[in-house]
């Protein structure tokens, strides 16, 4: 796994033996920084075979349709697809942005229940979990190797600070049970459990 930091959201690139997988992106207009943190971390553009979003808020999914227009092909899980263009209106407003909009109708449309098979064609072990205590499109994704990616969710240090029957609690409980051995997160740093 490489961590890419080319503004304020962490992308990782996850590599499988028959292509590699994109986890989030930044914000619109930074295809150029993306494009200078894959060449400085010895990723090629081409070993890039498939982007999964955690959620559809403007600084995960703003090269979405760049990419997908470069050959990357979008995954989108079923209950993300009403929110693909929840930020679309957010990038039309700044006319200084080179926004394209995701296009969901070339995606990969799958089920968590189905993310372990869609993973494995990568050559990638591990699965994709709905866990929605941060937006209702949120996915976290756990490899077997014990990484686990949760995007926005909360960190676990603050479970304590939730009731104990809150979406936040049901997610991590879900994380949890499969025994995860670090998290990473989009906007802190990796926790190791």
């Amino acid at each position: 796994m490489i961590k890419l930091r080319y503004g304020n959201t962490n992308t990782f690139y996850i590599p499988g033996a028959d292509g590699g997988l994109l986890l989030d992106t930044d914000w619109a207009g930074t295809l150029q920084p993306f494009f200078k943190a894959i060449k400085a971390s010895g990723v090629e553009m081409k070993t890039i075979k498939a982007l999964l979003i955690t959620h559809y808020h403007p600084d995960h999914m703003g090269l979405a349709g760049e990419l997908q227009q470069l050959g990357v092909k979008l995954l989108l899980a079923d209950v993300q697809r009403p929110y693909v263009h929840a930020a679309d209106e957010i990038f039309a407003r700044d006319r200084r942005l080179s926004y394209r909009a995701a296009d969901e109708n070339a995606a990969t449309l799958f089920s968590c229940a189905e993310s372990r098979a869609l993973l494995k064609a990568l050559g990638i072990d591990g699965e994709i979990l709905h866990t929605p205590s941060h937006s209702a499109d949120s996915l976290s994704l756990l490899l077997d190797d014990g990484s686990c990616f949760v995007g926005d969710l909360e960190p676990l240090a603050y479970l304590a600070g939730y009731d104990e029957n809150s979406a936040l609690q049901s997610d991590w409980e879900q994380i949890l049970k499969r025994q995860p051995k670090r998290i990473l997160y989009a906007h802190a740093n990796e926790q190791r459990l």
